[in-house]
């Protein structure tokens, strides 16, 4: 998939609902900070000295024993994409926010089917990201020690041999690894539990951030979870250590979701039933009414209360919802009125062609 099919195309690989505990865990993110030995930290480097780092990753990303290790990735500089462009690519989760700061000197490099991406010039030369569906943090780590390996043959990269890898932010030095899990958690929000396991989560070391990462706010019921520290331990440890907690938070919403059902069976089939309603008729929607819809009816699917949606088209409408979707659909700067009345048809039409 070219990156010109990538933002008019709203599907990922992480959106298809497949995965292990795919019910609870949305998707598993790997990422890397890297370095290049022979150049300053990103937020020192001159035009040229970017330019050099941007040549140096499409020479490595290139050569074709990388593309046998790895497949076929694609670089694009940041300024061939419009604005409109660019804002796609942080809302379907391919890049950072970060990277669309001073964008002229940066890059990006795409697989096909958009698991790997790698974002050059940003907080750090390069940032390797793995993005899979459901709880694959172990296979998503394999592709990114893979595509690490294949880099380090042609680039060289800041390390010390006490420290490792050396990263513009302290917090990252070490493995540079930073690993994620994005969860829908609506069952322990509706018990009033949620905050008691967020807050057992931040005492284990774990960062709790929001659908779009840090300092992002929780919206439709989504958090992600992820590892603060590098140094002093594997990348391993910290793999391991995430997927251990990410299943007690996915058992502690499957048991809530379980409570609810026992308990509260008729008011979740009338929240899942209004929620179905409301989206599959209304006219005017706003972003954030539709990502609370959007999550209420994604638990109706996972509880099988509505069986003829599928989870990775809710997953989808998240992304599809979103302004930039909606102004590149429309070919044209709109109103925030007229994305809530497109934003509306949109869900409308989605839903509409699947109960056909």
């Amino acid at each position: 998939m070219s990156i010109r099919e990538t933002v008019n195309n709203v599907h990922s690989h992480w959106m298809d609902a497949k995965g292990p505990e795919s019910e609870v865990i949305v998707s598993s993110r790997v990422r890397v900070a890297r370095n290049l030995s022979s150049m300053p930290f990103s937020h020192l480097l001159s035009d040229s000295d970017a330019r050099e780092i941007i040549h140096s990753v499409m020479l490595a990303t290139d050569h074709c024993d990388f593309r046998e290790q790895v497949g076929n990735l694609e670089l694009t500089e940041m300024s061939e994409l419009t604005p409109v462009e660019r804002q796609i690519l942080v809302e379907k989760h391919l890049i950072s926010p970060d990277l669309l700061e001073n964008y002229i000197k940066k890059a990006v490099v795409l697989r096909e089917d958009e698991v790997i991406s790698i974002m050059v010039n940003e907080e750090d030369h390069l940032r390797l990201q793995c993005l899979l569906p459901g709880l694959q943090l172990k296979e998503a780590w394999d592709l990114i020690n893979k595509l690490d390996d294949g880099l380090e043959k042609t680039l060289e990269f800041a390390y010390h041999e006490n420290l490792g890898y050396l990263t513009a932010c302290p917090t990252n030095v070490g493995t540079g690894l930073r690993a994620s899990v994005m969860l829908h958690l609506p069952g322990l929000v509706l018990i009033n539990r949620i905050r008691d396991v967020l807050g057992l989560v931040s005492k284990l070391g774990l960062a709790v951030r929001g659908l779009y990462g840090e300092g992002t706010e929780a919206s439709g019921n989504l958090f992600q979870i992820s590892n603060q520290v590098t140094l002093g331990q594997t990348e391993e440890d910290i793999i391991n250590s995430l997927i251990s907690v990410a299943g007690q938070i996915a058992a502690s919403e499957r048991a809530a979701r379980e409570a609810l059902i026992r308990e509260r069976r008729e008011h979740i089939e009338d929240r899942v039933g209004r929620a179905y309603g409301l989206l599959s008729h209304a006219r005017i929607m706003t972003s954030e009414e539709a990502v609370r819809l959007l999550s209420d009816l994604r638990l109706g699917v996972s509880l099988k209360m509505i069986d003829f949606i599928p989870a990775n088209l809710v997953t989808e409408l998240m992304v599809m919802i979103r302004p930039a979707f909606l102004v590149k659909k429309a070919g044209k700067d709109i109103s925030s009125f007229a994305r809530d009345v497109m934003r509306a048809g949109l869900i409308r039409e989605k839903l509409t062609g699947v109960r056909d």
